[in-house]
């Protein structure tokens, strides 16, 4: 089973609809076009950030003779993308305000939304709990001097 993130909208608005679903895990197409994943997800200043890293880890390759294990640096980038890519969208989403509601598993995105809205519906049935009654301090027992449990010192007694 995958773990799907739920992250909900600014002003916590009662529409389930608008929540965001993100895949906790690898992704295939991060690792392949990191540039242009990271640009389909709106993350422009990493995708821009990715692009040049990536051209000058290539350059830098080629400047010092590396060959074939020159373009193998820019793989780096390409395998940071993969395994951090979620984590990079959800970071996004905080930064604009966006807060993360929780953590749903599933099979598919589809089995996710259902469970999400299912909990949805189930804590909003739920009645609140009753508040707990604290008692006063002041109608306690008074204290009561004495022997104690314990070494204790009773004067003029051996």
């Amino acid at each position: 089973m995958t773990a799907y993130v739920v992250m909900e909208p600014p002003g916590r608005s009662e529409k389930v609809d608008t929540t965001t679903l993100v895949r906790d895990g690898f992704t295939w197409l991060g690792l392949l076009v990191p540039p242009l994943w990271l640009a389909w997800h709106r993350l422009w200043v990493e995708a821009a950030l990715a692009f040049v890293v990536m051209g000058v880890l290539s350059m830098l390759g080629q400047k010092l003779g590396l060959g074939v294990a020159g373009s193998l640096l820019s793989l780096l980038v390409s395998l940071y993308v993969g395994l951090e890519g979620q984590g990079l969208r959800i970071a996004a989403l905080r930064r604009r305000g966006w807060h993360e509601w929780g953590v749903v598993e599933a099979g598919w995105l589809a089995d996710a939304d259902m469970r999400y809205v299912l909990e949805i519906e189930g804590l909003s049935d739920e009645a609140a709990p009753a508040p707990r009654i604290v008692p006063d301090a002041a109608l306690a027992r008074p204290a009561q001097p004495g022997i104690a449990l314990g070494l204790t010192h009773i004067p003029g007694r051996r």
